[in-house]
């Protein structure tokens, strides 16, 4: 005899009443929670059915199941405590074709579950009931897809215009004006020019934080690297002419730009040395650094070596030598051009090519696959054929894995973008090294290499581009 399912204390066969708002529905008549949970009382009075339990989600979307309220009803199901599911309209269980599907037949009839929607009159105990809940699935997952095109457009042509896009997240220096659709300069506006000013002069980003009504460090480079203050939008990597007052003129903007970028290649960084971070002890595994010795020497050694830092101490017994820096450099350098000069002789490094075809034709495959999954549906809804249930799961089946390939083609394509920026700062290297600031040259060899291994005699370097 098979051990009985564990049921809620004192309330066998429970009927569930599930309730759900998103944020934007929350105030909606009729979609409010209290409002749901009362026409779902009412129905249980009409059915004479007391034994019910309340499944409350507030504020959560129904474009995935990853809903509090929602994963403790599908456990309850799942261990036999629930003999109905009832809701008042269809969406509120799920806005995703795929999701409703799978709780009907994957969920509700494998456990013997009814699910009632009041709204649609629709009970899964009938034939034409378990049809129509596919059909209308499918078209509020339709619905859905056209508000957020709808939204999308729009925001586009507003931008497009040179209107201000509205919402949240207007930049600090601005205020935005509903009656115009505009940004306007508010009193921080001379705030913004002064931090442009005083970034210029050698001031950092935490320096600045501290100086201006701002959140943070980041905060500072968000506003340095903001085009609205050019008098531009960005909007999906489009940059657009705005309607609105730039705050910052385009030379000081290029001005900014420009040390942003020498700032984050460590070109201000006079007193690093050129392999710092890529030196590796090969006989304990501890990062090495550098060491001033003599008047003008310098050295290389291991940090186990170093009894002051214990936290970068791997082996207190480690004997590895320790390096002329120079010569180190000059041997790490020449490797580094004579790999470069390979490159220069061929492409792009081997394993490194992008198949220009891949991204489009797994896009075109994907968008294909739910032309035809809608196609089915649609003569699903003609012909009630529960054959076609099938064909369509089968073909979702097989637009998952369209569409887990097309991710794998973005990333691979992001992979090769890098793979160009690598091969780009690295060509005809011998020929401008000599003329490269020590910013400059200590950044390409970040490009190139992995680390530098030293073991007694040898150095191990370890490249990136290989």
């Amino acid at each position: 005899m098979g051990k009985a399912k564990p049921q809620l204390p004192g309330r066998p066969g429970v009927t569930a009443l599930y309730v759900r708002v998103s944020t934007d529905f929350q105030f909606e008549e009729g979609y409010s929670l209290e409002a749901q949970q009362q026409k779902l009382e009412q129905w249980c009075a009409l059915k004479d059915i007391s034994n019910h339990r309340l499944y409350r989600d507030g504020g959560w979307s129904g474009s995935n199941l990853d809903r509090p309220a929602m994963q403790e009803l599908i456990a309850h199901i799942r261990a036999g405590q629930v003999i109905r599911v009832v809701v008042y309209k269809l969406d509120r269980l799920s806005r995703s074709q795929k999701d409703t599907l799978y709780l009907l037949e994957e969920l509700f009839i494998p456990n013997g579950v009814e699910f009632i929607s009041i709204n649609e009159n629709f009970d899964t105990g009938s034939p034409y009931g378990k049809a129509m809940i596919g059909i209308l699935s499918v078209f509020a997952q339709l619905e859905r897809e056209n508000i957020r095109e709808r939204t999308r457009m729009g925001m586009y042509e507003r931008v497009k215009s040179g209107l201000w896009r509205g919402g949240s997240g207007t930049p600090f220096g601005y205020d935005y004006d509903p009656a115009r659709n505009t940004l306007v300069p508010n009193e921080h506006a001379d705030e913004v020019r002064q931090i442009y000013q005083l970034y210029l002069a050698g001031y950092s980003t935490t320096q600045l934080a501290q100086m201006f009504p701002v959140c943070n460090d980041r905060h500072v480079s968000a506003i340095l690297g903001r085009e609205t203050y050019l008098g531009k939008m960005r909007y999906n990597g489009e940059l657009f002419d705005g309607q609105h007052e730039a705050i910052i003129d385009p030379d000081t903007w290029e001005r900014v730009q420009r040390e942003r970028r020498r700032r984050s290649s460590g070109a201000s960084t006079g007193a690093a040395y050129l392999l710092t971070g890529l030196l590796v002890c090969g006989k304990c595994g501890a990062k090495m650094r550098y060491q001033k010795w003599g008047k003008t020497g310098l050295k290389i050694y291991c940090y186990s070596q170093q009894r002051s830092k214990q936290n970068l101490v791997k082996d207190p017994n480690c004997d590895n030598r320790r390096y002329d820096a120079a010569e180190v450099e000059a041997l790490v350098v020449e490797d580094v051009l004579r790999l470069t000069d390979r490159l220069d002789a061929g492409q792009l490094p081997p394993g490194q090519k992008l198949q220009q075809d891949a991204l489009a034709a797994a896009r075109s495959r994907c968008e294909s696959l739910t032309a035809k999954i809608k196609r089915l549906y649609n003569l699903y809804a003609e012909t009630e054929d529960v054959v076609l249930l099938e064909t369509i799961r089968e073909n979702q089946a097989e637009l998952q894995s369209a569409e887990r390939l097309l991710e794998n083609e973005q990333a691979a394509r992001a992979a090769a973008a890098e793979a160009r920026e690598k091969f780009g700062a690295v060509k005809n290297l011998r020929g401008r090294w000599d003329s490269l600031s020590m910013g400059e040259k200590r950044r390409i060899l970040r490009l190139c290499i992995r680390r530098i291994v030293l073991t007694g005699e040898a150095v191990d370097i370890e490249y990136l581009l290989e």
